[in-house]
């Protein structure tokens, strides 16, 4: 996928499996698999405190930005690649003051405690069940925030361990994120890797400080990131008239401009949507563009118009954006369903006894590196009771309930981790709505409960499928499993406290999921799931039912005609991205489908340089806004003047009036 950096004494092509020497005259550890793309020499550097700590403090970075990344789109970022490049690279870089660069097991030990840590936000909930009570009112301390997330994450991670042996060791499923880090890993520490590392790093480093000079400006100058064009074309006063719904003298391609404006139809100069467009790529931003148009440009109006929804547009009470939330999240579950049916096979082959012996040739890491079996069932046992009391105290949910919530974890972890080892696609979303539909019947009427214990079922996907996929890397790289649980271990206790306060910050000084500057889609799906279970179709928007029907079979006819009809996949919109559409204003949907835009036309300009650095520029326009972002919530917090220029912004700091 992306290559990297080499220290000759680590050199992958000595590859004899009978583990005695290659042409350097190392001893090395036997190849124990055929697909393994590393053989370490015996005592290479692995579980080294610089390691852990640089994946650690990565990682928390990454936590950081998807905290406002996900809130914004609904998505967030593994922190794998992002750990193992930088990580290589800032000890590469110090190599001149008589640092050692990290070997190749060190900077898989470095992705694994980046990659645990930067999972925490969407592992403990941040993105989707906490933010979701907090539309319906329930408030979290940061104790009580911080000590959820301790209860829930480690959940995940004990999952992972029995499941490695099948998974990763005799069935060999590909886990593909897993498999690219390995890759790059060793491609960094081949001849010539480590150039092409450092040109990542500089590429990630350059487009993050652009994106964070962008966005501090942007603080002070709001009109930067979305520039009202509508005023210069039209004047304040014939846009305010429009947009009011008053009849004005004014050319017919005017109206219909500003009117598209009011409905969202504008350009946001947004580096993270452009970054995050880079990222899903044409089909995804094409599909989020279709969305926004189905949603704001036919819909809304359409509602707004029949009565249904006579309020503001940006109303959830009674606008347009409340109605549409029902059709969005109709598409966005359907989509869920839809995909966990048509992966029937791999539930099934989740619970069919598999093949159990290994391949000739292949063999078991010894002992020494294999994780014990106390270490993980007493590892789950503690995490199971830390999680009932953790349940009960803050949020008086009974023990068996948070009991019962673990076991249906543990059940659609299984199907999830076979999900990503099989495509790469880790179905948390939907492993979450089949536990809000179990509780709809378990706890009826209780929306909080049904929120909580699907938070518990998404938790235990979550990072057993990034756990997982760390496995499958250590796997191909001779890598042990035991050192790795360490690291990862050492990543989630880290990451708990950063995304807990990242996240109590941006709950001080923004209405998550109200504002548009922060609207969490996902929240907005899981509370809307919730209240329809606990509460009946009788609190819907007028006619809102109907718009569900609809949605629910526009979300399963887009999966199944890309699973059934594989000519047309390709072009296949993606209903989940359409589904977020109807959820984000309109112009997070357009500066992402552009963002998607600028992948096709660099890939079409130098296919090779977008190949190497297109993951490596978008994860630094979201890294440098979303850093940034954080900081800007934090000069909001101690009172610095927003939107008032660099002037106002200096007399604050120097405590100098406007006539001195």
């Amino acid at each position: 996928m992306m290559s990297d950096h080499h220290k000759s004494d680590f050199r992958p092509e000595t590859s004899e499996s009978s583990g005695i020497g290659g042409p350097d005259g190392q001893d090395l550890e036997p190849i124990r698999c055929a697909e393994q793309v590393h053989q370490p020499s015996r005592g290479e550097a692995q579980l080294t405190l610089r390691a852990v700590l640089t994946g650690c403090a990565l990682g928390c970075v990454v936590a950081s930005m998807n905290i406002y990344f996900g809130l914004k789109t609904g998505w967030s970022i593994g922190g794998s690649l992002i750990a193992a490049i930088l990580g290589f690279s800032i000890w590469k870089i110090l190599a001149p003051i008589g640092a050692r660069q990290l070997s190749v097991l060190e900077t898989n030990i470095a992705q694994t405690s980046g990659s645990a840590a930067g999972s925490m936000t969407s592992a403990a909930g941040m993105l989707s069940a906490i933010p979701a009570l907090g539309l319906m009112g329930v408030e979290f301390s940061y104790f009580q925030l911080a000590g959820w997330a301790l209860a829930v994450g480690f959940l995940g991670v004990f999952y992972a361990v029995p499941l490695r042996n099948q998974m990763v060791v005799v069935e060999k499923l590909r886990f593909p994120t897993g498999t690219a880090t390995a890759e790059t890993i060793v491609s960094m520490n081949s001849a010539g890797g480590a150039g092409d590392a450092l040109r990542q790093a500089r590429m990630l480093l350059l487009w993050a400080l652009v994106a964070a000079v962008f966005t501090q400006v942007k603080y002070f100058y709001p009109i930067i990131e979305h520039p009202m064009f509508a005023n210069l074309i039209a004047g304040p006063d014939v846009t305010a008239a429009i947009k009011g719904g008053e009849a004005v003298e004014a050319a017919g391609w005017v109206v219909l401009y500003v009117t598209a404006g009011a409905w969202g139809f504008s350009l946001l100069f947004s580096p993270l949507m452009f970054g995050a467009g880079i990222l899903i790529g044409p089909r995804v931003g094409t599909s989020l563009l279709l969305g926004s148009i189905l949603g704001w440009a036919i819909l809304g109006p359409w509602s707004k118009s029949a009565g249904w929804a006579e309020g503001p547009i940006m109303s959830y009470a009674d606008g347009p954006r409340g109605w549409l939330l029902w059709p969005g999240v109709a598409i966005m579950i359907a989509d869920a369903f839809a995909n966990l049916a048509l992966s029937w096979r791999t539930i099934l082959n989740t619970f069919r006894p598999g093949r159990s012996d290994l391949e000739d040739g292949e063999m078991l890491e010894p002992p020494s590196m294999l994780i014990p079996n106390l270490w993980w069932m007493g590892g789950l046992g503690t995490a199971s009771i830390i999680t009932m009391v953790v349940a009960h105290s803050v949020f008086g949910i009974p023990w068996w309930m948070t009991l019962l919530a673990v076991a249906m974890s543990s059940v659609l972890a299984m199907i999830a981790t076979r999900s990503t080892g099989e495509t790469d696609i880790n179905p948390i979303g939907g492993m979450g709505k089949v536990t809000q539909l179990a509780f709809g019947a378990v706890a009826p009427g209780q929306a909080d409960v049904n929120v909580l214990a699907a938070s518990i079922t998404s938790a235990g996907a979550s990072q057993s499928g990034d756990m997982m996929q760390d496995l499958k890397t250590g796997r191909l790289l001779g890598a042990s499993p035991r050192k790795q649980i360490l690291a990862q271990l050492a990543g989630i206790t880290c990451g708990i406290p950063i995304c807990a306060a990242v996240y109590k910050l941006f709950d001080s000084q923004y209405e998550i999921g109200v504002d548009e500057s922060f609207p969490a889609p996902a929240a907005n799906a899981w509370k809307a799931m919730a209240e329809l279970l606990s509460g009946g179709f009788d609190q819907l928007p007028t006619h809102a039912g109907w718009a569900i029907a609809g949605g629910a079979l526009f979300g399963v006819l887009l999966p199944v005609l890309r699973k059934t009809v594989k000519p047309i996949a390709p072009f296949v919109p993606s209903s989940l991205a359409m589904g977020i559409a109807f959820l984000v204003p309109a112009y997070y949907s357009v500066a992402m489908f552009l963002g998607s835009m600028i992948l096709v036309y660099w890939r079409k300009l130098s296919p090779a340089s977008a190949a190497a650095l297109a993951i490596a520029v978008a994860s630094g326009l979201i890294a440098g806004e979303g850093l940034t972002g954080v900081l800007a919530a934090i000069e909001s917090l101690i009172g610095m003047p927003e939107g008032e220029g660099i002037g106002a912004a200096w007399q604050w700091i120097t405590g100098s009036s406007p006539d001195s």
